[in-house]
């Protein structure tokens, strides 16, 4: 496959199964709107070169814009060379995997100069494009999806956590989104995804999961929404059909563990993030709450949330048909899950 000329372009079905580091050679700005998950960005173009390519293709036409790509190429294909030679040299796979935008002259140029440095690279056909596709398929899809509940404070993510390494089918969402889903749920986390790339994390997730076939995938309940990222449509009306387990703890615990969460936040992101649902909680229950954090009463502060997320939950879970309800007050994260898989709610 190595030489001087163009390594081979394979549907995205081969692609996606053969092995090797995946490189992504569109521009900076491109990638991070939206990329194959766990992609390496090697942008052909920084962004102010792509815009002004794409300015000489329309005003003067494909072989202008060819050249001006030559010749903003040229002085960086040293560079290229290192970077594709240390991506190979890293990843010890047989295959570089290469695409851009629709599987055009960005991967055919870097293509061709991994496959004069013998890396054996492959290309994607379609390119990034046709992936988005697949991704957005995915939703389409009908998945056995199960569903993990519980209020505030009783641990469902670190729950769903345990229950993967005892080899039980699991996604994250909040892990895939970075964010908890409240309004204090982006609290001292890395900036979110776009939310095509959370498509495209959930997708890939989806993916590696029916590999296995799973009789049942199970999810924390949330709302369509977290922080700036949305759940897909059809998915997230699949969520909503799906069965519930519930899981129950003492307020007490709860509370503990919102403070655990929360108290070692700056006051005034705490008092930020309260603002942001005063409407919803009226001006008593938010003076409260923002008096109780300008005075560390963590133990006030949180009830105050509680008594208003309580109450969104419960209107919530009244309209799943399906539930059972599981106490794990006292137990350890481990514990609940051993608990639920002895049960038979989770399998």
């Amino acid at each position: 496959m190595s030489g001087i000329g163009l390594p081979i372009s394979y549907s995205l079905e081969i692609f996606q199964t053969n092995e090797g580091p995946i490189i992504d050679v569109r521009s900076p700005k491109e990638f991070l709107q939206g990329h194959w998950p766990n992609a390496i960005n090697m942008p052909l173009f920084n962004n102010e070169e792509r815009i002004l390519i794409g300015t000489t293709y329309k005003q003067k036409g494909r072989e202008k814009a060819i050249y001006l790509g030559l010749e903003i190429t040229k002085p960086k294909l040293k560079s290229l060379k290192k970077q594709l030679e240390q991506i190979s040299k890293e990843s010890n796979k047989s295959n570089l995997r290469i695409y851009c935008w629709r599987g055009g002259l960005r991967s055919s140029s870097i293509g061709w100069l991994a496959n004069a440095l013998g890396l054996k690279p492959i290309l994607l056909s379609g390119g990034y494009k046709d992936y988005r596709k697949w991704a957005l398929k995915q939703f389409e899809k009908e998945w056995p999806l199960k569903l993990i509940g519980g209020k505030t404070g009783t641990g469902k993510t670190s729950l769903l956590l345990s229950l993967s390494k005892m080899g039980i089918s699991t996604i994250d969402l909040e892990g895939l989104a970075i964010h908890k889903g409240s309004s204090f749920g982006g609290l001292g986390l890395p900036p979110q995804p776009s939310t095509e790339h959370f498509e495209n994390l959930l997708a890939n997730s989806l993916y590696l999961l029916s590999k296995n076939s799973p009789k049942g995938i199970w999810l924390e309940a949330e709302s369509a929404s977290l922080g700036k990222c949305r759940i897909p449509n059809n998915f997230y009306k699949q969520m909503q059909q799906a069965e519930l387990v519930e899981i129950t703890r003492s307020k007490e615990e709860r509370l503990e563990n919102l403070i655990n969460e929360y108290s070692h936040h700056s006051k005034k992101d705490l008092q930020e993030a309260t603002l942001r649902i005063q409407k919803r909680l009226g001006p008593q229950r938010t003076k409260k709450a923002l008096e109780s954090i300008q005075s560390q009463s963590w133990e006030e502060a949180c009830l105050a949330m509680l008594s208003y997320y309580d109450k969104c939950y419960d209107y919530e879970l009244n309209k799943k048909n399906k539930r059972e309800s599981i106490d794990i007050s006292g137990l350890s994260h481990k514990a609940s899950a051993e608990k639920l898989i002895r049960l038979g709610y989770v399998y």
